[in-house]
């Protein structure tokens, strides 16, 4: 057997660079880098090397650069990803949100952290973290508990095992999430007699594990025996692409779907049964049909509070039913497990229930709620007024087309836009598993680099925005066009109406007028983006939003609209999001002991709903 004498880091890049996927193309497409002392001298000459091979992005921040990897992840359904290097120090520990952004939302993600020398013998280096009572620890241990995956490369051939390792766990559906290498910086540059079978391309293929025989016959009772069933789709429906078999399932069968965040999409909004938004934020009519439902079906979903109104909106003595890829998922809430891949649980189950339909849902729900979407969502005769979300909302759906994909994050626009978006399949994308503020602008041009094809449309709040914005100028040196609707509503509108409507609080130090400042700001976003090289412009209306979204396909860099709105829940009709119209609570703890009525009102108001909730860990 041959060997190629190459450095640490050298190796590992080759090796990434042959990696492929069944379709021939690589599966790690590329690395994000922010060079530093911890990373420049070894992985830096290294991603030179192969530069031809294994393309190398510069980022503006490394949390962001890594946002824009996971989104690509997302956007390409988990079949592809992106790596990312940082230096030693701040340059890791800036990753580690994203780290968990991408554990939360099982979400591939490589990330290759420069760490500190492996020798000793400088100790200890520019940016090292100390621990006074363990010579192992490092910065990058605090990648630990957000990966899928760590290992700290102290030798060479290290890399043999823990880059299998590594993609082995990214490709894996029901353990994907992120991969940590911690990469001591002098033993990236160590020469090491590589076997030279070790870079012979590898082709990585995503199982489809079958459920268990007797699960799965288990569950097929259970679905049989319920007359009003409510189907729960979750993200995990689109990874598995199993989008038309949930299509043709729920119209065999009868059964309405509500979906959540990660979920929505995985029907077009015009599927008949298609009945929206499941939970907190959810519709009238998807919530109507769960609150109603004996059996409730969660396909690829996590049960996350928002999806579940924090455990209160299912009827007591509901069965839960979970198909979920990993066992730790289908067994959430003392739900009946079917641990199994989507697709194939999904077939599988159709041909058990033959000719099994649920008893008739009320289409008429459905449409009441519709209207009411579009009804919040039409364009305001007052164009000189401050529009809400909902009509910047309405103003672009108005604007765009079948390839359009919203995406968001934070704030009050996930809500929103999970209520009142209506897409064609595949057209949301949302960062709601970690809610991350900073994700849009990243994600944008990553779910961009993932869907070249379609129309990408973020939206951002004023105060995301402020938290990271920068890589809107890597987009404008890759030329990578996307479309950025600001929404000003001048501070965190969100977070304000939690504190003063949803737990009874003041307000305080969330709008910038409640804030212990001596003048308001008036920041100039249009500049601001302008500055970076983006096309920025103020858009006065909804009339002329949509004008400017129209405009944006034509050019090749980002286009940026800011609009000033108005800060305010959606009012009447089962529009609201807060507990309320339609009665679906979310647990965030309210002080018990106040000296403010308000504040020992919605004390009372809590703890009345605390006690609906049901179901076991």
């Amino acid at each position: 057997m041959g060997t190629i004498r190459l450095t640490a880091a050298q190796a590992m890049v080759k090796w990434l660079s042959v990696q492929l996927t069944e379709e021939g193309e690589r599966y790690i497409d590329g690395m994000w880098a922010i060079f530093g002392h911890g990373n420049v001298a070894g992985i830096g000459e290294a991603l030179h090397a192969y530069r031809d091979v294994f393309p190398t992005w510069r980022g503006q921040n490394e949390q962001t650069m890594a946002h824009a990897a996971i989104a690509y992840a997302k956007g390409k359904k988990r079949t592809r990803a992106m790596a990312v290097t940082s230096s030693i120090g701040p340059g890791s520990t800036n990753v580690v949100t994203a780290a968990a952004l991408a554990h939360v939302n099982r979400l591939p993600l490589l990330i290759v952290a420069g760490d500190v020398f492996a020798n000793r013998k400088p100790d200890p280096v520019l940016q090292q973290v100390e621990d006074f009572d363990d010579g192992t620890i490092s910065a990058n241990d605090c990648f630990k508990p957000v990966s899928r995956y760590f290992d700290r490369i102290t030798r060479p051939e290290h890399l043999l095992s823990a880059l299998p390792r590594a993609l082995r766990v990214m490709t894996d559906p029901a353990n994907c999430g992120p991969a940590t290498i911690a990469f001591c910086q002098d033993v990236q540059a160590e020469a090491y007699d590589w076997p030279e079978e070790f870079f012979e391309p590898r082709v990585w293929y995503i199982r489809r594990p079958a459920p268990d025989a007797g699960e799965l016959a288990r569950v097929a009772e259970v679905i049989k025996g319920a007359k009003n069933p409510v189907i729960i789709a979750g993200g995990g429906v689109i990874y598995s692409q199993a989008e038309e078999t949930l299509a043709d399932f729920a119209a065999k069968h009868n059964i309405p779907v509500a979906e959540t965040q990660a979920g929505k999409s995985a029907l077009p909004q015009s599927h008949p049964m298609s009945f929206g938004a499941s939970g907190v934020d959810g519709s009238a009519a998807a919530n109507a049909v769960s609150a109603s439902a004996d059996v409730v079906i969660g396909v690829g979903t996590r049960f996350q509070d928002f999806t579940t109104g924090s455990r209160t909106m299912f009827a007591e003595g509901a069965k839960l039913v979970s198909v979920n890829i990993h066992g730790y998922d289908a067994a959430k809430h003392g739900a009946e497990a079917l641990v199994a891949d989507a697709k194939v649980a999904l077939e599988l189950l159709t041909d058990l229930l033959g000719k099994y339909r649920a008893e008739a849902c009320d289409p008429a729900a459905r449409a009441d709620w519709l209207r009411a979407v579009d009804a919040y969502c039409a364009r305001p005769d007052d164009q000189d007024a401050l529009p809400t979300d909902g009509q910047v909302i309405g103003a672009v759906q108005r604007a765009t087309g079948e390839s359009a994909i919203a995406m968001c994050a934070a704030g009050t626009m996930p809500g929103a836009l999970k209520l009142l978006w209506q897409p064609s399949q595949g057209g949301y994308h949302m960062e709601y598993g970690y809610s991350c503020m900073g994700y849009e602008v990243a994600g944008a041009m990553g779910l961009k680099l993932a869907c070249p094809e379609r129309e990408v449309i973020c939206f951002v709040g004023d105060g995301s925005y402020m938290m990271a914005n920068a890589e809107i100028a890597s987009a404008v040196m890759r030329r990578i066009p996307f479309t950025v609707v600001l929404t000003d509503n001048r501070g965190y509108g969100c977070i304000n109406r939690l504190q003063t409507m949803g737990c009874g609080g003041e307000p305080f130090n969330n709008m910038y007028v409640d804030c212990n400042i001596e003048a308001q700001p008036e920041i100039d976003y249009v500049a601001h983006a302008a500055s970076m090289g983006a096309y920025a412009v103020k858009a006065s209306g909804t009339d002329a939003l949509e004008a400017e979204i129209k405009a944006a396909r034509g050019r090749n860099i980002p286009t940026v609209i800011v609009i000033d709105t108005i800060a305010k829940d959606f009012p009447g009709t089962g529009l609201k999001t807060s507990a309320g119209a339609h009665g679906y609570f979310w647990d965030v703890a309210v002080p018990e002991v106040s000296d403010r009525e308000q504040q020992r009102n919605r004390y009372a108001e809590y703890i009345t709903q605390i006690a609906k909730q049901t179901g076991v860990n």
